[in-house]
């Protein structure tokens, strides 16, 4: 009986390895083939969840494969980061083996660009933008966690040295995300003085529409992955976060954005 038990254990071991084994051959030539495709500098992390992962490459239907992108180029941003979700992707086995996966059928596709403080400066022309979430707004002016009234979403505080008139100077607004159809649209709407600008310039009136408009701008929908349109724009902590969802879709491995 302990031969047997053994036996089984041993037996059940394999099956595992050979299982988390093609698993992670796969996921490597995803990603090589990702990288190849987009020209990436690096190769992007892939994960293939869900088990058995042999019983979803023989029905040729995927769960969840996760992508993460880092260094993606774009013309307006400089390099991003681009995360996708392929949410019932449909690919033969042998082409995720061999490498020669080019396109992937997805039910359900989410992706979404994380836009740190660097790559939307360059972008704004602001070397020192920082980028922070704004609190919470509370109609019962306690400032703290027992307000019940409308909060900032779609908001965010941007702080950055601009020109105010024959000046240099670091001033903080409060920007809103907007989605104008397929566009993001940063509109910056008044100065900011609270403890998330870190910046306590007082611009003069006739110069306050010059000074936010150098943090307005839009961001065109060629820089979301895979082609998706947003859905939802919003500030987590230090970075600006675009989403969006694609239905019944083929991507092609070789656009991780969309070409413009």
């Amino acid at each position: 009986m302990r031969k047997l038990i053994y036996g089984l254990v041993v037996l059940v071991g394999l099956a595992l390895l050979v299982d988390f084994g093609a698993a992670a051959w796969s996921e490597y030539r995803l990603s090589r083939a990702l990288r190849e495709g987009g020209a990436l500098e690096s190769d992007p992390a892939v994960t293939i969840h869900g088990f058995p992962f042999l019983l979803q490459a023989r029905n040729g239907h995927y769960e969840n494969v996760e992508i993460t992108a880092d260094r993606v180029p774009t013309d307006m941003l400089g390099d991003i980061t681009v995360e996708a979700n392929l949410v019932g992707a449909h690919a033969e086995a042998s082409e995720l083996l061999d490498g020669s996966i080019r396109s992937v059928p997805v039910d359900l596709l989410f992706g979404r660009v994380m836009i740190d403080a660097t790559e939307l400066g360059q972008a704004l022309d602001i070397p020192d933008l920082q980028i922070s979430a704004p609190p919470d707004s509370k109609s019962d002016g306690t400032g703290g966690s027992g307000g019940s009234g409308p909060t900032t979403a779609g908001g965010v505080v941007l702080t950055g040295t601009v020109p105010v008139g024959p000046l240099s100077a670091r001033v903080s607004v409060q920007a809103d995300l907007v989605l104008d159809g397929d566009q993001v649209q940063i509109v910056a709407s008044d100065l900011y003085f609270g403890p998330e600008g870190h910046a306590d310039f007082t611009v003069p009136d006739p110069l306050k529409p010059l000074v936010l408009g150098l943090f307005t701008t839009t961001i065109e929908p060629q820089d979301l992955p895979f082609g998706v349109y947003p859905t939802s724009v919003e500030a987590r902590g230090s970075r600006i976060v675009i989403e969006g969802e694609a239905h019944n879709v083929t991507i092609d491995l070789a656009e991780v954005q969309r070409p413009s």
